[in-house]
């Protein structure tokens, strides 16, 4: 809805709207009079000429279409306050992450799109683990379409590896999202938009691909109508992939299935209901990586295909959810959202863990520790709100009000067995080929249940033509029952954010977000840290162009928070097997942000983000030091003209100097760098025919070796990799 014509003065910035508005006025100013000047001519002819303006507007339509579909930028968005605006409205920095951006750059992971994005980082701490980080904040925030979920780096349950195929876009909110998600850290927010039957027309894609380590991919997405009128539609993605690895004995495979029904119940509502099956299989997992140090303190420098797992090791995640939503639309401007999901996830693996320095000539004393673990998270989210315009003093503004319920259940299991040295033998020689150790009874790791209720609210005042303010807040009640204590705590979140339109193309914007942060961490004596608290404050420009198709932002933030919890050395719980925690006060994240997106041309689609921050707590330390404080990524496609079936692309990752305070072989504490490095990808697409596509990636083209973790242990990142791909679009 726009407020006082301000989106409606950005659309006729855009060429094609330009066209078809002076394509009416002249209509509009010509007809009457040749009409008057020529009674004569036929009714006919003039009927011809409306038609033929029509005609050229609908072309011009088509056309917008058509380039939406491709663009690496979206239109609108509710990220942030679940008010469909603009992204230049929104007064946060937002990144959203397209289905073609995710086709173009081969992009198949939740991971991977996160790996890509301005401002994150990524932990990938063995073959199976990984997790991410902005603005110096691990991201704990995931939703899906709008509905919280909170994850955890201690298990893996699959949420970094779920399948992108499914989903219609990714969208990123960095900085806190209290307004939105209630409890959560202030790194980010990620958000999976599903993808939804909205054909009436029976449509497709069919897609295979082969690459390095004989990795197959083969992947559908059909939708048809399923009655004759197409009020009701259906929906399925389904996917098989197979793949080896740069790591030796490592085998992966994975399956999933996806099914939407979209339902026209009147002409105003709709109604959705999905299905979502994931499943992954991995045989000779790594878990952690190689020693960093030989037993005489030389640094170790094993081959990037080593694997440190034992043939008998195995890693299983499956992934089950439904979901429901229900959206109706008013006459007077106002619609109503109901969204609903219930989702199961398990996971089922048995590791091995390396211990102790190899001696540097022999390769003995390596001792290892394996471990059984299974573990089950529920989860049940109920999501409900209506947002429309209201007058107010002359002006019409914006209201969004709502309400959410969440239960999450979390219980793991573990079975534990040490292994000797002579066990191990020689690391010199390791092939994984290793008896499995003497395994202890089961015993709880965790078994609690997560409760949040919510009720949030926000308005956007249109306080003048040129100045939106949104303010909000969320009221949170937040408990947790189980084996790591019981605790109840109630919070409000406020929000502000001011927008100030510069031009027709230039906003200021500042915004103000409370950060609520409840934690399960316990210090060296067994107490649980308090809640995380502080606040997030963020100012900038943005700037949009053709018609929303080209996007910028600039943005400078400051984050303060208390109790953030930070692992104590190598302290553990009351002398348990439980990393120690310790709450680091006077937390200040500072720096910047900058992001370049969409269409430079008809033919030159350009992401760039380039971000920076700086964060330390009271002592001057600095928070997660194994995260880069600078990256830079860019990512471009550009369709020849003289050759329009080819388009040609590609891009770049780099990041700064990190560092971590390891243990080494004397057990002394020695700093271990990971030197900046950048990572190169190349793309091309031939159309061969209208429907019949080929696409060849290309990742890490200069083969860089570098860690993707690097502490005691050390893991190495992605080699080198290429992949080809056809696809059938009808």
């Amino acid at each position: 809805m726009s407020l006082n014509g301000k989106e409606n003065n950005r659309d006729i910035r855009a060429s094609g709207m330009k066209i078809s508005l002076l394509a009416l006025t002249v209509h509009a100013l010509l007809v009457p009079a040749l009409a008057h000047a020529a009674e004569s001519s036929s009714t006919a002819s003039a009927t011809a000429q409306q038609e033929l303006v029509v005609t050229a507007t609908e072309n011009d339509a088509a056309s917008d279409a058509a380039n939406e579909q491709q663009d690496f930028a979206v239109k609108t968005t509710r990220a942030g306050t679940k008010m469909l605006m603009a992204p230049r409205d929104v007064p946060q920095s937002v990144s959203v992450i397209t289905q073609q951006r995710m086709k173009d750059q081969d992009l198949q992971s939740v991971g991977e799109v996160l790996e890509n994005t301005t401002g994150v980082s990524a932990n990938i701490y063995d073959s199976e683990r990984s997790a991410y980080y902005a603005r110096g904040f691990y991201i704990n925030n995931y939703t899906y379409d709008d509905i919280p979920s909170s994850v955890s780096d201690t298990w893996n349950f699959g949420d970094a590896s779920e399948d992108a195929a499914i989903y219609d876009r990714i969208e990123v909110v960095r900085g806190a999202t209290g307004l939105m998600t209630g409890a959560g850290n202030p790194g980010a927010s990620v958000n999976m938009v599903r993808k939804h039957a909205d054909s009436k027309t029976f449509t497709g894609n069919l897609y295979a691909s082969y690459g390095s380590w004989n990795k197959q991919r083969y992947v559908a997405d059909l939708s048809a109508p399923l009655n004759d009128d197409g009020s009701v539609r259906g929906r399925v993605v389904a996917g098989y992939q197979d793949q080896d690895s740069w790591l030796d004995r490592y085998h992966k495979s994975k399956k999933f299935l996806y099914g939407v029904v979209d339902a026209d119940l009147t002409d105003n509502t709709t109604l959705s209901l999905g299905y979502d099956y994931q499943e992954s299989s991995t045989g000779n997992p790594t878990w952690g990586g190689f020693r960093t140090w030989y037993s005489n303190g030389v640094r170790t420098h094993y081959d990037r295909s080593t694997n440190t797992a034992a043939d008998w090791t195995y890693y299983n995640i499956n992934s089950r959810k439904v979901f429901a939503n229900l959206t109706h639309d008013f006459a007077n401007g106002w619609n109503v959202r109901l969204n609903a999901t219930h989702g199961e996830q398990t996971f089922n693996d048995k590791l091995l863990y390396l211990q102790d320095n190899p001696d540097i000539v022999t390769g003995e004393g390596v001792t290892g520790w394996g471990s059984k673990d299974r573990g089950t998270r529920k989860m049940e989210s109920v999501d409900t709100y209506a947002s429309g315009p209201f007058d107010l003093l002359g002006r019409q503004h914006e209201l969004m009000i709502g309400a959410s319920y969440s239960r999450q259940h979390n219980a793991t299991f573990s079975a534990d067995g040490a292994m000797d040295a002579s066990q191990m033998g020689s690391f010199n020689n390791w092939n994984g080929d290793v008896a499995e150790p003497e395994w202890g009874d089961w015993y709880t790791n965790g078994d609690d249940v997560v409760r949040q209720k919510s009720a949030y609210s926000a308005a956007r005042f249109s306080l003048a033509d040129p100045l939106s303010l949104i303010v909000g807040a969320r009221y949170t009640q937040w408990s947790t029952v189980g084996t790591s204590g019981d605790m109840a705590k109630n919070n409000t979140s406020p929000y502000g954010g001011l927008v100030y339109d510069i031009n027709d193309t230039l906003s200021a914007y500042a915004s103000y977000t409370a950060i609520f942060q409840p934690q399960t961490y316990r210090d060296a004596q067994g107490r649980y840290l308090s809640p995380a608290q502080g606040k997030n404050y963020e100012t900038g420009l943005k700037s949009d162009w053709l018609n929303g198709r080209l996007t910028a932002t600039l943005a400078v933030f400051r984050i303060e928070q208390d109790n953030v919890a930070q692992e104590d050395g190598s302290n553990t719980v009351n002398g348990s097997s439980e990393q120690a925690y310790y709450a680091a006060q006077g937390t200040v994240s500072k720096g910047a942000e900058l992001e370049l997106n969409g269409a430079v041309t008809d033919n030159l689609q350009v992401t760039f983000g380039v971000a920076r921050y700086v964060a330390r707590d009271n002592t001057g330390g600095r928070l997660n030091s194994n995260m880069p404080q600078t990256t830079l990524k860019l990512f471009t496609r550009y369709q020849l003209p003289m050759l329009p079936e080819l388009t040609i692309g590609g891009g770049a990752n780099w990041q700064n100097r990190t560092f971590q305070d390891a243990t080494n072989a004397n057990g002394d504490t020695e700093r271990v760098y990971q030197s900046s490095y950048p990572l190169v990808d190349l793309f091309a697409r031939y159309q061969v025919t209208k429907q019949l596509a080929v696409q060849a990636n290309v990742s890490n083209l200069f083969d860089r070796t570098y860690y993707s973790w690097l502490a005691d242990d050390a893991v190495y990142g992605e080699p080198r990799n290429v992949s080809v791909s056809v696809s059938y679009a009808f």
